[in-house]
């Protein structure tokens, strides 16, 4: 029993750190690549460099970005063979339907265009070069989708049946997998977050470029601050909207949640007794999971709002809930109560920090409402690009302490940190389902897999991952710090009008290999 309970731990805990880990790059390659193809699109509407000069740099991070989540990623599809085995067969049939449109459709479609896009700088016109990283950003949602609806599938089974012999899934209809309920309420919560976490890496980005601008003044090359500034203020834009969006669709998502997953909602609250009206605690002092015996802060009715748009609507209690469980499951009503700890606050986490990004972009939307930075006197010479003169009376901008370019930076992790406990959250609130009512992860895992064998594959994995996790920050740190460069030529506006090419330019190093 004990090595059966160690073999299921350990396998979750492998998916778990793999899984956290490669959605940290998952949300940041959704919103840059459509961010940077709308710096693009303004780059070619209007000629203007500082569109030009944000959309090399952006670009640059979100193909670091990619590439390791691409390597991270396929760690993933190979353990539902590995640890999962069980959980494969079962579901296979199911599952694998839009897992394999994920690869087949969106990811060769993503990869095609990206490709296109990062060495036709120089070989495309403009226009078609745009439409390709347009296209990276449609593929990049798609692939999102895809994977999302997989995993709502598993949230709540739908379009499918089991077959009487062999006892396993069967698909019988792929549109109900695809465009349930859940699969749309999830996607657009996670794109909307995923957007709120670019906003917020492009924030902080440009906040400490702008900050240094702001102490060493003399030391400022105009055509950067425009690129940052404009990047601030497209971020800033951005962490509104999203974070609105994000508060909207969670808000859908917890309603969908309290009828198709009691006992997770009722684990976010730690509501262990049914209540009518339910309140909802900002936070805890105490063990919450003694049956609420803790000291917490309370706002009445927001629970059974968030549940039933209602702020006098009953809400199940954990007890009630599991008790309903086992009497249709089976077993133990205690066999269907998740981790209290976690998922209490899992979820206030989630929505902290990600709430946190929203109202920092909010502020620092109204404090940047006028131009950022002023540029009374310039100073040109032969040799070097203009430079921002201040006289002594003049000042750069507004009065912005600090504290609040430092606030801008800061909040450049805190989505990450949201994202990260969202995933928490909805798996562990699921337990012990592997598969909502029909597979639990006790059965899932695969049975011919060692612990020994499982212990080893873990440990590798985690060493292998920590690795890239200092290559990814280096490299993002390197190509942040040195900011754009300003120093590189728009390409021409049609290649294709050049003529016949010359052995100089077949020569050329690739234009945008980094």
């Amino acid at each position: 029993m004990q090595l059966a309970i160690a073999h299921e731990t350990i396998a979750r805990w492998q998916f778990g750190v793999t899984t956290v880990y490669h959605f940290l790059f998952v949300p940041l390659t959704i919103s840059l690549a459509a961010m940077v193809a709308g710096l693009e699109t303004a780059w070619v509407r209007t000629g203007k460099d500082k569109y030009f000069h944000a959309t090399k740099f952006w670009g640059k991070l979100f193909l670091i970005n990619i590439a390791m989540g691409v390597v991270t990623g396929i760690v993933q599809e190979f353990q539902f063979g590995m640890n999962w085995s069980d959980y494969s067969r079962f579901v296979g049939d199911v599952f694998g339907a839009p897992l394999a449109m994920e690869a087949l459709i969106a990811f060769f479609f993503e990869s095609t265009f990206i490709g296109l896009w990062i060495f036709g700088w120089d070989k495309l016109p403009k226009k078609i070069h745009c439409a390709c990283i347009w296209m990276v950003a449609l593929g990049t949602v798609l692939s999102a989708y895809f994977i999302l609806a997989a995993n709502s599938w598993m949230q709540h089974p739908a379009g499918y049946k089991i077959d009487p012999v062999t006892h396993k899934a069967q698909l019988t209809d792929i549109t109900k997998v695809l465009f349930q309920d859940t699969s749309l309420v999830v996607a657009f919560h996670t794109l909307t977050a995923a957007f709120l976490t670019g906003a917020a890496f492009m924030v902080g980005i440009a906040s400490y470029h702008l900050w240094k601008t702001k102490r060493r003044p003399l030391e400022a090359d105009t055509r950067k601050t425009a690129s940052m500034r404009l990047s601030l203020r497209l971020g800033l834009v951005m962490a509104v909207v999203a974070g609105l969006g994000t508060a909207l669709s969670g808000d859908t998502l917890a309603k969908v949640m309290f009828e198709q997953q009691p006992m997770k909602m009722a684990s976010a609250e730690a509501l262990w007794d049914t209540q009518a009206p339910a309140p909802f605690s900002i936070f805890a002092v105490g063990n919450v999971n003694a049956g609420h015996n803790s000291v917490e802060l309370e706002v009445p009715g927001i629970l059974s709002f968030l549940a039933k748009s209602d702020f006098s609507s009953p809400v199940p209690g954990i007890n009630d809930t599991a008790a309903a469980e086992a009497a249709k499951y089976g077993g133990k009503p205690t066999d269907y109560i998740p981790n209290i700890f976690v998922t209490y606050w899992g979820f206030r986490l989630m929505m902290g920090f990600g709430m946190t990004s929203f109202v920092a972009g909010a502020i620092g939307l109204w404090t940047t409402r006028k131009k950022l930075f002023l540029a009374p006197e310039f100073r040109t010479g032969e040799d070097e690009p203009p430079r921002l003169m201040l006289t002594k009376n003049r000042e750069l901008g507004p009065q912005l302490t600090k504290w609040s370019w430092r606030i801008g930076i800061l909040t450049m992790g805190f989505p990450l940190i949201a994202n990260s406990f969202g995933w928490i959250f909805t798996e562990m609130g699921r337990q012990p389902w592997a598969v909502f009512g029909l597979m639990t992860t006790a059965d899932a895992v695969s049975p011919n897999v060692s612990v020994t064998t499982q212990v080893i594959a873990f440990g590798t994995f985690t060493a292998l991952y920590a690795i890239l996790a200092v290559i990814e920050v280096r490299l993002l740190h390197k190509y942040a710090k040195a900011g754009p460069d300003v120093d590189e030529r728009p390409p021409a506006k049609d290649p294709t009008l050049r003529g016949p090419a010359s052995d100089e330019d077949a020569d050329k190093p690739l234009a945008f290999a980094y």
